[in-house]
């Protein structure tokens, strides 16, 4: 796993072994020997790694294949990626458990979707409001001065 996170995520930042080496460090020779999987770094070299790419040591080495999608790069620290999940026939989906455990979803809480030119986005109804009212009376505020 590790190896092959290091590959991805050296590609995705469109560093060379040469340049990412340099960063944390050490010689090409020995990173490309981390890549390889004929080696691994040890935990303050995977520390320096994991905050060039902006993820987690944990994260750096524990990925695994997302269902439905494969091998996906760790995610970028505090961002997640759950995996994919069906739409049923009258637009229901099922939120991934570690998904509701993270966030306390139940079964009945309602949800705010939010969306972008990228995806859609699902936030509990409480926070939504909840920031909602403080964006509204930061404005109230704002006019009154």
């Amino acid at each position: 796993m590790l190896k092959d996170n290091l590959v991805m995520l050296r590609n995705i930042h469109g560093y060379s072994q040469e340049a990412v080496s340099e960063k944390i460090g050490i010689s090409r020779q020995a990173y490309a020997k981390w890549e390889s999987g004929d080696t691994i770094p040890d935990i303050e070299k995977c520390s320096l790694l994991a905050e060039l790419y902006g993820t987690t040591i944990d994260s750096l080495v524990n990925t695994e294949p997302v269902e439905g999608v494969g091998m996906v790069p760790p995610a970028p620290r505090g961002k997640n990626i759950w995996g994919s999940v069906a739409i049923g026939e009258r637009g229901q989906i099922v939120i991934p458990k570690g998904a509701r455990d993270l966030f306390g979803l139940t079964g009945g809480q309602r949800l705010i979707v939010l969306s972008d030119e990228q995806g859609i986005a699902l936030i509990p109804h409480e926070s939504f409001m909840a920031k909602m009212k403080k964006a509204m009376e930061e404005g109230e505020r704002k006019i009154d001065e």
